[in-house]
């Protein structure tokens, strides 16, 4: 943006400059053709009296003739000592008296003529006149190297170009200062907000900016509020209807969980589902009116489809609560990784042993600052995927502990590591996308466990990784924590 400014302002100076910087080159060239007319009146008139200088030869005709400089021919001569020259030749062209480089075509006629002679570096401006003299008809001549014309051309470069492009450069240079200064508000206004992260939608100061953005700074603080709301509301609505889930899926899960161990225990394959209700009223022939029969392979599915859905609504549950804005407002605590992990073990135990898993752990004593309960929920999602996809008779281990990073000092880091059909490198990208299950995955599951703990770590400025077994298989969960 401002390098666009720098180039647009460099521009309009620029052109308006070389326009002035012509105007003044045609008007120094008019001056020194004004300056040049005098010089070319004044040489005019020193011709006659250098032709009356020259005097006949005193003692033989073919000696040359004596000069007698006039008094104006002397004290121009004496006044531009170095810069001027005459010569008087006869007119065959042949050089009689004066320098011999104040030289030109004899004149055809008696009228004056100028034209230029460089000599010694010097260009000189040439008057010649044909006429009469004391010592016969000769041409004699005047050279003048003060003429402003005709040191007009070298003093271009020194008088017109080289300002002009001194004052082109200090206004570069003046243009990238003064832009870069008047803008850096509002770069640092369009930096701030690129770097923002999407969750923080809080309003920028509009005090801090100067006047000419605050309607830019106030459009995006209304644009933030309408966009916090509608996420507000989202959030809201999300975990209202999950919480409101929970109580009754919790009440059917407990009742389909009472009537799958009554439907084991019971002799019969099927199982009707009045005894369990009770008190339901008796047809004539004895049998629950309205009863349903169902047999335990049904019951089977009705309680696996009710915890699935039990747990789906915790998940979405926890999944608000970690994209909350309340977070902000929570100060963060000291949690102790080794004592968090210690107590997954214990809660998810008896899965592991029911499946046939050997569940492990290796921890060391490390702590990280964040929430407790959501780094809990993070472990636990990472632990819960680990077995139900790892088959009967695997290894899942969970980790914590310090560990040196590539660059910089060691890093607080946890793991949980299982020998199972891992993810494909192809698929790592998408299984962070919340309900995204790889196809093909065997096992019952809702796409939201990775969803969750990527989302936790992000909350913590953590990095969670994917990442192969040491074996060559099975999945690396590493969720490696800031400084």
């Amino acid at each position: 943006m401002t390098s666009d400014l720098r180039n647009r302002l460099l521009i309009l100076l620029v052109l308006p400059l070389c326009a002035l910087a012509l105007v003044g080159v045609w008007l120094d060239y008019r001056s020194a053709d004004e300056a040049a007319g005098r010089h070319d009146q004044r040489l005019l008139r020193l011709l006659p009296a250098l032709a009356d200088s020259v005097l006949a030869p005193s003692i033989r005709d073919h000696e040359p003739p004596l000069l007698l400089l006039a008094p104006p021919v002397e004290d121009f001569l004496r006044q531009n000592t170095g810069f001027a020259g005459y010569s008087v030749r006869d007119i065959s062209g042949r050089l009689l008296l004066g320098d011999d480089w104040v030289h030109s075509a004899v004149p055809t006629t008696h009228a004056p003529e100028f034209h230029s002679v460089e000599f010694g570096g010097v260009t000189y401006r040439v008057a010649v006149q044909r006429g009469r003299t004391g010592a016969g008809e000769l041409v004699v001549a005047l050279a003048d190297g003060s003429d402003p014309r005709q040191q007009w051309a070298q003093q271009l470069l020194l008088r017109v170009l080289l300002p002009n492009l001194v004052l082109v450069a200090a206004a570069a240079l003046a243009i990238h200062w003064a832009v870069g200064r008047a803008f850096k508000p509002l770069v640092d206004l369009a930096e701030a907000v690129e770097h923002r992260s999407p969750r923080d939608l809080s309003p920028i100061d509009e005090a801090s900016s100067p006047a000419e953005v605050r309607p830019l700074v106030h459009s995006l603080n209304r644009l933030f509020a309408l966009v916090n709301a509608q996420a507000e509301g989202q959030r809201r609505f999300v975990a209202d209807v999950a919480h409101q889930l929970r109580t009754p899926l919790a009440g059917l899960q407990a009742q389909v969980e009472a009537w799958a161990m009554m439907a084991k225990a019971a002799a019969p394959p099927r199982v009707s589902l009045s005894n369990f209700e009770g008190k339901l009223p008796l047809a004539h022939d004895g049998q629950a009116k309205g009863a349903i029969v169902l047999g335990v392979d049904q019951i089977e599915k009705l309680r696996n489809a009710t915890r699935r859905t039990s747990q789906l609504a915790h998940q979405l549950l926890a999944l608000s609560r970690a994209d909350a804005r309340s977070l902000d407002a929570q100060p963060p605590q000291r949690v102790d990784l080794k004592d968090l992990c210690e107590t997954l073990l214990e809660t998810f135990l008896d899965p592991a042993t029911g499946k046939g898993l050997d569940l492990g752990l290796e921890v060391q004593p490390v702590h990280v600052t964040g929430h407790g309960w959501l780094l809990r929920e993070l472990l636990s999602n990472l632990v819960d995927n680990a077995i139900k996809y790892t088959p009967a008779g695997g290894i899942v281990t969970i980790r914590c502990g310090m560990r040196q990073g590539r660059a910089g000092p060691p890093r607080v880091f946890i793991e949980v590591e299982d020998d199972g059909p891992g993810v494909p490198d192809a698929e790592r990208g998408r299984v962070m996308q919340r309900f995204y299950r790889v196809p093909g995955t065997v096992g019952e599951g809702t796409g939201l466990g990775l969803a969750i703990a990527d989302e936790i770590a992000r909350v913590h400025r953590a990095a969670l990784t994917l990442g192969t077994g040491p074996l060559g298989h099975g999945l690396l969960v590493t969720v490696v924590f800031p400084l």
